[in-house]
């Protein structure tokens, strides 16, 4: 789940799409035990897809125990049937390296127990109902995660609350007893600038940039007014980077889809020849590779995606309904 060539039409992910194929040619009797089946070449001509993609695809049905590899000979059919106890969609809202932890995270604790299909919604309302009301009941339970500008919980409630489990936006609206493993985006960045008290009292203003496109702005918004009061500290909040309120001594806050606010302030930190941690103060949420050494490391408030997974698996494994805040941690580096 690491790069956008793996979805496919519509929002499967097209390696998931070759693992259906081959299923499909099994039950049709078109392959049956001990049947070696198509060469990596001819999958790839057949489907349209890459070498990587095909390969990942083959890669899932070998830890699935449908087919096995013999060396120098390729792959052959092992069994006809995976049988799990669970049937899992995974919709998320988009890919990145967070979701793919996530993802990662449902796997390794369902192993054995679950299968798992992924879904990408990509913001799109027409595209999230379609994918939810299509599959309705093809699975034991749906993961879910939102961050769309239409009213999602109208065709959410169509899901049985026992297998609705909705993840890092915490979803108004919702009927029944349902799981849900969120983000408390007010009181994290709260807590967070209140631990970091002693790190920003070295700058004189403090500035979020807040895209206003993004659903949980508002709540992100309050908790940082809220802190700013507080500490009487001077703040203002602003829509995008603006190299007018780009002063010393002032630290941002950022959190945009792509990072790219980082990237626009540490551009101007050396366009003015300010240090960033010492003349310019930088605070970003959620934390990447990336992150850990860029200008030799940025301060992040970053909640545990891997606990997040899971928590979603072990409310479906262990038929438990939970309703929590997900951990969220401070981790400061030299950009602060």
């Amino acid at each position: 789940m690491s790069t956008t060539s793996e979805t496919g039409n519509g929002s499967r992910m097209k390696y998931l799409q070759l693992v259906d194929h081959i299923h499909t040619l099994i039950e049709k009797d078109d392959l049956h035990i001990g049947d070696r089946i198509p060469s990596l070449n001819q999958l790839q001509d057949q489907l349209g897809m890459s070498k990587e993609t095909v390969l990942k695809g083959l890669n899932y049905l070998l830890e699935k125990g449908v087919i096995e590899s013999v060396y120098r000979k390729g792959y052959y059919v092992k069994k006809k049937q995976v049988h799990h106890s669970y049937r899992i969609l995974l919709l998320l809202d988009k890919m990145n390296t967070m979701r793919e932890e996530i993802y990662q995270s449902l796997l390794a604790e369902t192993k054995g127990a679950a299968a798992i299909d992924v879904y990408f919604h990509h913001h799109n309302f027409n595209v999230f109902r379609n994918i939810i009301t299509e599959n309705i009941n093809n699975y034991t339970h749906f993961v879910i995660v939102t961050f769309l500008k239409d009213d999602p919980a109208p065709i959410i409630n169509l899901i049985p609350p026992n297998k609705r489990i909705i993840i890092d936006y915490n979803q108004l609206g919702l009927s029944g007893n349902y799981t849900a493993i969120y983000q408390d985006y007010e009181y994290d960045i709260y807590n967070s600038l209140t631990l970091l008290q002693h790190n920003i009292k070295k700058y004189q203003r403090i500035i979020l940039i807040a895209h206003p496109e993004a659903l949980h702005a508002k709540h992100v918004i309050n908790g940082f007014i809220r802190y700013c009061k507080e500490s009487g500290i001077d703040y203002d909040i602003l829509p995008e980077v603006d190299e007018t309120k780009f002063e010393q001594y002032t630290a941002f806050i950022t959190f945009s889809r792509y990072d790219s606010d980082d990237v626009s302030l540490i551009k101007l930190a050396k366009k003015h020849g300010f240090t960033l941690g010492d003349d310019i103060g930088l605070i970003s949420y959620n934390d990447t590779d990336v992150k850990e050494i860029l200008e030799g490391g940025i301060t992040v408030i970053s909640t545990d995606f891997w606990a997040m997974g899971n928590a979603a698996a072990e409310a479906i494994l262990q038929k438990k309904i939970l309703n929590e805040r997900n951990p969220t941690q401070v981790i400061i580096r030299k950009s602060l």
